[in-house]
């Protein structure tokens, strides 16, 4: 890309107190050049930023130009951030994975929900899963010369033949030997393999399990770990699509095949290295494993771990902080999605042993995406209106923040928090965190969160 095409890098945010508001930056403003070189990402901008001496040209908000120069400590911060991290666009994807989430979704919403990302840049930065078919040479010298490691590759088969039919690619068959080429350079991913029952299960998953551990070897293994993930269809997919959801059974079936192979792995390698996520657990009503499964939770960015992590995390905060009594009695209804019913239901009992609180926990399944079992995060405000409507939800309802986009009051289905309280004639409390949730359950009723 020329550096004519590329964008500037546009600040949306300047920390108090850092050396970008010293030398006057403002929310508006915009990078073009830092010491002659336009940035293309974050990645850049860091790399770029990081010298003792910076010679910035800056577009402010006015459309200005200016030349600024700054001395600094070699490594130091600016304390900018940006309205995006990609400053000459994003890497669309080139797949059409029957699964992917983004054609599972309804027609007619705003445009940027339809866009598929596969850009190792946004892994790097943050974790996203990428599937390296769309990469310029180019691009994989970028990654070994910056070194940017580790990303996030979704690989769900190994053989060439069945990761070409799930990704419709045919530059998908290649998973084997751009694994090898981290290997040699000494470069790592976390993987992660979406079951697609019937396509990419059974022996097929087992030989990919397989294959994948023979690149955890070594100082520097080229594979850290592999999260092994059921698919989640919705209403909205494509009928010809040829995918099953999971069912009770299956998810069993894969459970004691993958719970298998771990106990090998850890033999061999020392780790249990595949990682089931925690919804094969929910979908087939099986206890989650002890916390001591799952090492340093390699995968909990992909929900390996998370509730077992959530679990703990509450029964240590709750003993501390629960009194044995509240002062003004009330009475919170706690929304969350079907699939994790059992599991709370021993968190919520712990907070009814409160006088004069009383939890009622509502979980609740997913008629906007069509689901049977729904993990909380995909709960939508059609969904809450639709199922509590008509019900008693005393002093208001605990929202987790999961269920909202990212820094924002919107649900998936583009309905804002103060829309589904009127309807429902009632307050909503979005909840962060553990220390969120018990404080709302025993501190005197606050003033809810505003869109």
């Amino acid at each position: 890309m020329s550096e004519a095409s590329l964008r500037p890098a546009k600040i949306s945010t300047v920390l108090p107190g850092s050396l970008g508001e010293e030398m006057g930056f403002e929310p508006g403003d915009a990078i073009v050049r830092i010491n002659g070189q336009a940035p293309r990402d974050l990645i850049d901008y860091q790399f770029l930023c990081a010298d003792d001496y910076l010679e910035l040209d800056v577009l402010d908000s006015q459309g200005e130009l200016h030349e600024l120069a700054v001395e600094k400590e070699f490594d130091q911060d600016l304390g900018l951030g940006f309205e995006t991290a990609l400053f000459d666009g994003l890497i669309q994807c080139n797949n059409r994975c029957p699964f992917c989430f983004i054609d599972q979704q309804p027609p007619g919403k705003r445009e940027s929900l339809y866009y598929k990302d596969d850009d190792y840049r946004l892994s790097f930065l943050y974790g996203s899963y990428l599937t390296l078919t769309n990469l310029s040479a180019k691009e994989w010298q970028r990654i070994e010369q910056l070194r940017l490691s580790p990303l996030y590759v979704s690989i769900h088969a190994t053989e060439a033949s069945v990761r070409e039919r799930l990704l419709k690619n045919h530059r998908a068959g290649q998973i084997l030997d751009q694994l090898a080429w981290f290997q040699a350079r000494r470069l790592q991913i976390h993987a992660q393999v979406v079951v697609c029952p019937g396509i990419n299960d059974g022996i097929h998953l087992e030989r990919s399990l397989r294959d994948l551990a023979q690149f955890h070897q070594g100082e520097t293994p080229a594979v850290i770990s592999v999260a092994v993930v059921p698919v989640g269809l919705t209403r909205f997919r494509p009928q010809e699509d040829e995918l099953s959801p999971v069912s009770q059974a299956r998810a069993r079936e894969v459970i004691a095949q993958v719970q298998a192979l771990q106990k090998e792995f850890a033999q061999q390698l020392g780790s249990n290295f595949a990682w089931l996520a925690d919804e094969w657990f929910l979908i087939a009503r099986q206890p989650l494993p002890p916390e001591s499964h799952y090492e340093d939770y390699p995968q909990i960015g992909n929900g390996v771990g998370s509730i077992r992590q959530f679990i703990k995390e509450f029964q240590q905060q709750a003993e501390a902080f629960l009194p044995p009594a509240i002062a003004k009695a009330k009475t919170l209804t706690w929304v969350v999605g079907n699939a994790v019913e059992h599991v709370f239901e021993p968190l919520v009992e712990q907070l009814n042993q409160v006088e004069g609180l009383t939890i009622n926990l509502a979980p609740l399944n997913s008629d906007y995406w069509g689901q049977e079992i729904t993990v909380t995060g995909l709960l939508t405000g059609q969904d809450l209106i639709a199922k509590l409507t008509g019900r008693d939800l005393g002093d208001g309802i605990l929202l987790p923040a999961l269920m909202l986009k990212h820094d924002d009051t919107c649900f998936l289905d583009d309905l804002r928090v103060a829309d589904v309280a009127e309807e429902l004639a009632t307050t909503i409390y979005p909840v962060a965190d553990v220390p969120d949730l018990l404080e709302h359950c025993v501190q005197p009723m606050a003033v809810p969160h505003h869109c």
